[in-house]
């Protein structure tokens, strides 16, 4: 891979916000307006607390971490579909730009979607709801990086189907991470879901995410096990999502659909 190349698309997209409100508004206003809704919920509900010690805690910091997940997998796949949009497919992958070389730009893309957005509803959280996301300590790290890697992993999935089906295929940039949401137990444990759902959820690295830092904040436990699932499962399913895409992406060239993408 080329570095220079990389850095040209980044740019590339990064010009793309400095005149449009709406791709501003995506990174700032929406995470914003989530917070703001979210925790005017988690006050009413705060009125119960003695009886679900530690609620607030709990809802306002799954609700950061789960945009943070959102916003990674946004940033791969928004940024092929401003391409795609573009019509520019054709003329990026007829430069000497490799498949990988692009990969790495959405990546790097995604990296600065979520950077904005963890800063802005960190900032957001402690100003007006007195809520610090620094709460769980250095174990923040890991669990920021998994959920990171677990937004990759959809985005690059997302991303190998609307390149391979096309148009019809573009509602799923907005639609397909939410269907991991119900096996992510963002809001509650692991232990509320029927007994198979649980095996399906166990298989899902961000449930392993959300149940370890449940496991912090209720407990202080240490969540090896959680954390090393989730490694583990992020490994094997981006591996798997990046081969697929190859795979999608020679499809598509074999069969000329790269120029009618989107069409």
């Amino acid at each position: 891979m080329k570095g220079h190349r990389i850095v040209a698309l980044v740019v590339r997209h990064l010009y793309l916000y400095r005149r449009s409100l709406p791709r501003i508004m995506e990174i700032f206003y929406w995470p914003f307006l989530d917070l703001v809704i979210w925790g005017f919920i988690t006050m009413y509900l705060a009125k119960y607390q003695p009886q679900v010690p530690g609620f607030v805690t709990f809802f306002l910091g799954a609700l950061i971490l789960w945009d943070m997940l959102f916003r990674s997998q946004q940033g791969i796949t928004i940024s092929f579909l401003e391409e795609l949009w573009a019509r520019n497919l054709m003329n990026l992958f007829a430069s000497p730009l490799s498949p990988a070389e692009f990969l790495a730009a959405t990546i790097a893309m995604s990296i600065f979607k979520v950077t904005c957005v963890s800063i802005v509803m960190g900032i957001c959280a402690w100003l007006f709801y007195g809520y610090n996301v620094l709460i769980m300590g250095l174990w923040l790290l890991p669990f920021v990086v998994n959920l990171v890697i677990t937004g990759w992993v959809i985005g690059v999935l997302t991303t190998s189907l609307i390149m391979r089906f096309g148009q019809e295929a573009e509602i799923l940039a907005w639609s397909l991470v939410f269907l991991f949401q119900p096996i992510s137990c963002v809001f509650y444990p692991l232990d509320v879901l029927p007994y198979w759902l649980q095996v399906v959820a166990w298989m899902n690295p961000a449930a392993h995410i959300f149940e370890g830092m449940r496991d912090v904040l209720r407990e202080g436990m240490v969540p090896f096990a959680h954390l090393a699932w989730a490694g583990g499962l992020n490994v094997a399913l981006l591996v798997m999502t990046i081969i697929l895409f190859y795979k999608t992406f020679a499809y598509c060239k074999v069969q000329g659909s790269l120029v009618r993408v989107g069409e």
